[in-house]
């Protein structure tokens, strides 16, 4: 009896330290603000499956997500500290780190390869060609990705932007104002749209036309996870954790769509999970699939491609100044190429 009461106080402070030890571990996690490019949807299931897996606390970080206001928003967010990390448009980041380079985030895995800007139109209606926009009047949210690049695209399709009327309207109200004909034509993703409308009860292969830019020469990259400079230059390992994060959640994705989704339906239970599952495959389809991530994998970009892209960007926008490709984009904090996916759809 005496010898397992001499042992006592050995095992609390064993106890003790233990209790240190966890509590130590906890403070260890380091915060990161992270806001999302709009409001729930099926494709943002990566980052929940990263949450809702331990992937980020596995990484010693404690994430909080929060939903977005427009891909072009989410750069304005991450650049006046607002938030840490972002999941926005990389082209509104060109714009941003052409006009305030020490400001401007930095893009640290590319998500959506593909361009899915957009001009959606009535199936019915005259609007057939980007010339056809001319004279007529068309309406997003304000920091809508594709209303931000239009400049850009009324440029490469040879159209008078100063002849085509752009009104600002709430994205829940933008496919029912296009299909009660009060403005001629929406911008947004082709999916957002197309997805939005079927939740709605449209029909987007009957009810629409879709403008897509990159139909007209517009290669260019579009949604990626971007960070602030600020926490880039104070927490680099941390970044390169939440990158591995998002990149093994994206492989769970990619494994299995339909079951991803749930992770975001815990978080909006309202939403139609039919719809989500449908827009979730479409977008790895038509937005995440570029024929390149076959050689330089999904997270990375093409040193050229993103070149032409900060170019015509900037010549477009009328912009003093191309930042380098090095200034909008980093793979520094990348998994290697072995542990990135290469493919996002199964054959």
């Amino acid at each position: 009896m005496r010898s397992v009461i001499s042992q006592w106080p050995a095992v609390l402070a064993g106890a003790l330290v233990g209790a240190i030890g966890l509590a130590g571990a906890a403070s260890a996690q380091t915060p990161v603000k992270m806001v999302l490019n709009w409001k729930y949807q099926g494709p943002q299931a990566l980052f929940f499956i990263a949450e809702d897996k331990g992937y980020f606390k596995a990484e010693g970080l404690d994430v909080t997500i929060d939903q977005g206001e427009g891909s072009a928003a989410s750069i304005t967010k991450v650049a006046t500290g607002a938030y840490d990390a972002g999941f926005g448009d990389v082209n509104a980041l060109i714009t941003l780190a052409a006009k305030s380079p020490d400001e401007a985030p930095v893009a640290v895995f590319m998500m959506y390869n593909t361009p899915p800007f957009t001009i959606a139109v009535k199936a019915d209606g005259p609007i057939r060609t980007p010339r056809d926009l001319e004279g007529k009047t068309i309406g997003g949210p304000a920091n809508d990705g594709a209303l931000k690049l239009f400049p850009a695209f009324a440029q490469v399709a040879g159209i008078d932007a100063g002849k085509v009327s752009v009104t600002n309207m709430q994205a829940n109200l933008r496919e029912q104002m296009l299909q009660r004909g009060q403005v001629d034509g929406i911008f947004g993703y082709v999916n957002t749209i197309a997805f939005s409308a079927k939740s709605a009860g449209m029909d987007p292969d009957k009810d629409f036309r879709f403008i897509n830019y990159g139909d007209y020469g517009m290669d260019l990259y579009s949604n990626a996870i971007v960070v602030s400079k600020p926490f880039l230059n104070r927490n680099g390992d941390a970044v390169k954790g939440l990158v591995r994060a998002i990149n093994r959640a994206a492989k769970d994705m990619i494994a299995d769509p339909a079951g991803s989704v749930a992770a975001v339906m815990k978080r909006e239970p309202l939403l139609n999970e039919k719809v989500e599952i449908e827009r979730t495959v479409a977008t790895l389809r038509m937005e995440m699939n570029h024929p390149e991530i076959a050689t330089i994998g999904l997270g990375d970009v093409d040193d050229e491609r993103l070149k032409r892209a900060i170019d015509m960007v900037v010549e477009a926008n009328g912009l003093e100044n191309a930042p380098e490709p090095s200034a909008v984009f980093t793979d520094a904090y990348l998994p290697p190429l072995s542990e990135r996916p290469t493919a996002v759809i199964k054959q």
